[in-house]
């Protein structure tokens, strides 16, 4: 959730700063309620923080003039222990100055330690769980003399999820940091160096990049990074290239990133389904670390993940079960690991992520490999947890998505799940070759489907302006229709703080039809009548049902679906698709419309109230 930087460079000057402040730039959407800055400089550390848009924090060193410095902590907090004000901000001090730490994620056991802390004399000046750390470093600090050490002993002492950056003010050249169940990457310069809770905090100076593992220390000065475990012991972390520019992560000409990324869907899918086939014309995966005698084993899949990707999960179960035949859950990942889970050898988990931060999800994968299971992660930033944990790696390849509210994270994240079952089927053997192959032609051509829906968008834009007012909206669809309803209901949850809701279409007679009246808008995604065509007249009933009662209803329908237009209030046409393959061109209106409506009512579509990007703590 909150943002992190860190640098250290050669020479004594205003890089460090400017590197601190550009990456907090770069990591505003992962949501945030403070800022701050801490300088290492020859006359000591220079830590300038403020409540409040990272634009405040600007001002505030543009008129502080703070002096050159050869190394720096920048951060963005969001709020969990004390109120988002100046002194709660980040970073905190510890040993009246002696150093500087930043910090992401929750101290567990920090009333213990605040209180034995106070029992020593320490006074605290903020609320937070972060200032025990600076104290416990400070402290260690002075009984070692050295800064990896003391960092060593701090988070010996703490319990929970963190990671930590610090610097103190006699090793004004050198920046430590220490992760456990958070995220942290190193970024490699040229005599210079940099971390960063994600690669977006050092892109424009680097794509060169170190994962660092669980439960290990890093020194970074501007010639060395060196790691070691928790226990002292030297570790050597993976080095990996990022694979995209600084440039995709500026809004490049659109209003928001969110409009920006809508309409970088076409592209995503693309990427995400580019080099998946090798000479033999086998599909394969990025990273397969799982026998195949062992899948071809598998008697159950369990698709863990949270919002969004859960939604990519049940179109995946769709899709999977028809191709593979194989009985797919799906589970909320903060469930999975609470409820005694019936998993085992014979078990795949698929954890979707588009971080690989998500902590609920991290729990849920180490959880399932306890229990023998095997584990394919889906996920979109190399260097995270959940790849490195996991046994398997299929990654989307979609670039970096800064809005909050996901758009082509889903899209891509649905693509990778049909190459993931495809996958299983031409291994075990449930789909003959030229079938697999029909349906990646099918795929194929689903990037220039999806850049006709959204070159449509102007209507959709209109129609969600002429709803600007409205209170409630709810979402229906059936089969593959069902997910998308619910993405549909939580877009417009997440960007215009309106009551949403998504259901199963058979649902409404038991129960749903009470809430239709008149004047309540509806969104219906309607199946082809070409495949399921059953399904498709019992939606176009439920229209009726819901027209019957004076409701308006907004329809997602396929191009040369004739009947569909003699009883809805509103067609959206998407070009011709699959059945299994429908949510990559019926989801990107509902993201449209969510997107405008929320613009229409003067929100921040980027930024909503109250949500993150990556939650990386339970």
């Amino acid at each position: 959730m909150c943002g992190i930087v860190g640098y250290v460079g050669p020479s004594l000057d205003s890089r460090p700063m400017d590197v601190a402040v550009g990456g907090l730039r770069r990591l505003q959407y992962r949501g945030y309620d403070s800022a701050g800055v801490a300088l290492a400089t020859p006359a000591g550390l220079h830590v300038v923080k403020r409540a409040g848009k990272l634009e405040i924090l600007e001002a505030a060193l543009f008129e502080a003039s703070p002096p050159p410095a050869t190394a720096a902590l920048g951060h963005t907090r969001w709020a969990t222990h004390g109120a988002p004000t100046d002194a709660n901000a980040h970073p905190h001090i510890g040993g009246q100055g002696r150093c500087a730490i930043v910090h992401n994620g929750i101290i567990e056991n920090h009333a213990v330690l605040r209180q034995e802390l106070a029992d020593q004399g320490v006074v605290f000046a903020s609320d937070t769980d972060t200032e025990v750390a600076a104290h416990l470093l400070a402290a260690a600090l002075e009984q070692t003399g050295d800064l990896t050490a003391a960092m060593l002993r701090t988070v010996a002492r703490l319990e929970g999820a963190f990671t930590l950056l610090a610097v103190a003010d006699d090793v004004p050249s050198t920046v430590v940091g220490a992760r456990r169940s958070s995220p942290l990457v190193v970024g490699l310069g040229d005599g210079e160096n940099f971390l960063g809770s994600d690669v977006a905090a050092f892109i424009e100076h680097t794509r060169q990049a170190l994962e660092l593992g669980e439960d290990q220390v890093v020194t970074m000065t501007p010639q060395s990074v060196k790691v070691v475990d928790f226990a002292g012991q030297e570790v050597h972390p993976r080095p990996f290239t990022v694979d995209w520019d600084a440039n995709a992560a500026v809004k490049g000409g659109f209003p928001t990133f969110m409009n920006k990324e809508i309409h970088d869907q076409p592209d995503a899918i693309a990427k995400t389904l580019l080099g998946r086939v090798d000479q033999a014309g086998r599909l394969q995966l990025d990273e397969l670390r799982i026998d195949e005698a062992v899948l071809r084993r598998v008697d159950k899949i369990v698709v863990v993940a949270c919002g969004t990707a859960a939604y990519a999960g049940h179109v995946a179960k769709y899709a999977i079960e028809h191709w593979c035949r194989i009985p797919t859950e799906v589970e909320l990942a903060h469930e999975f690991r609470y409820r005694d889970p019936v998993v085992d050898e014979k078990t795949l988990v698929v954890a979707i992520s588009q971080s690989g931060e998500t902590m609920d999800t991290i729990m849920a994968v180490r959880h399932a490999r306890d229990q023998g299971a095997k584990v394919i992660a889906v996920v979109n930033t190399m260097g995270s947890t959940i790849p490195r944990e996991a046994d398997a790696a299929l990654y989307t390849h979609a670039g970096p998505e800064i809005a909050v509210a996901s758009t082509k994270a889903f899209l891509a994240q649905i693509t990778a799940t049909y190459l993931l079952g495809l996958y299983l089927a031409q291994l075990r053997g449930t789909l003959f070759a030229d079938e697999v192959r029909a349906v990646l032609a099918e795929l194929e051509a689903i990037p220039d489907k999806v850049g006709d829906v959204i070159a449509g968008e102007d209507r959709i834009r209109h129609l969600a302006r002429s709803m600007a007012d409205i209170g409630s909206v709810l979402f229906l669809g059936r089969h593959v229709g069902y997910p998308v309803a619910l993405e549909g209901a939580l877009k417009l949850k997440e960007l215009a703080y309106i009551h949403a809701e998504g259901f199963a279409a058979g649902e409404l007679k038991h129960g749903p039809i009470a809430l239709i009246e008149p004047g309540r808008v509806v969104f219906v995604v309607v199946p082809s009548p070409r495949g399921r065509d059953q399904l498709h007249a019992k939606v176009l009933s439920n229209i009726s049902e819901i027209n019957a009662r004076g409701a308006r209803t907004v329809v997602i329908a396929e191009e040369g679906d004739v009947e569909v237009a003699g009883v809805a209030g509103e067609v959206v046409y998407v070009p011709q698709t699959p059945t299994l393959l429908a949510p990559l061109v019926t989801t990107p209106p509902l993201q449209i419309f969510a997107c405008e409506l929320a613009t229409a009512k003067g929100l921040d579509v980027d930024q909503p109230r109250n949500l993150a990007k990556s939650v990386t703590v339970e």
